[in-house]
């Protein structure tokens, strides 16, 4: 439901009177954009897997194992930040903090996602029965 004009208006001249009383408070409250966020932390999480494979092959090529292997868990840990920033996205999505294009799926989602995914023998089973049964036996 919209707020009528006259709302509006004494909703502006409270956040005035916010910013001209505390305006350190005030910008405290606004926050950031989480899509600003999201694509700093994306920056990130690119050079540290990029960090993570340079140190891996330069491990590979000097024949140092322990500096490979610090490379790779570099690389792990860029995957992990890039991913749960992605899920940080998307949660705000689904509480309407941010729209994001369509990138969070609908609540109706999750139901969906579950019944098209079922396990791996579940689906080769289905296939085994139906061919026999396509075959007659």
């Amino acid at each position: 439901m919209p707020l009528s004009e006259h709302e509006q208006r004494l909703l502006e001249q409270m956040e005035r009177a916010l910013y001209a009383e505390d305006p350190k408070f005030a910008s405290s409250l606004r926050g950031r954009d989480p899509r600003s966020n999201f694509r700093r932390r994306m920056v990130l999480a690119v050079l540290g897997f990029i960090l993570g494979v340079v140190a891996l092959m330069a491990g590979l090529v000097a024949k140092v194992a322990p500096i490979s292997v610090v490379g790779f868990v570099i690389m792990l840990a860029a995957a992990f930040f890039a991913v749960t920033s992605y899920r940080a996205l998307s949660a705000a999505g689904r509480l309407g903090v941010v729209d994001t294009g369509g990138a969070v799926r609908s609540p109706q989602a999750p139901a969906r996602r579950t019944r098209d995914h079922r396990g791996v023998m579940e689906r080769l089973e289905e296939r085994w029965n139906r061919r026999r049964d396509e075959n007659g036996r």
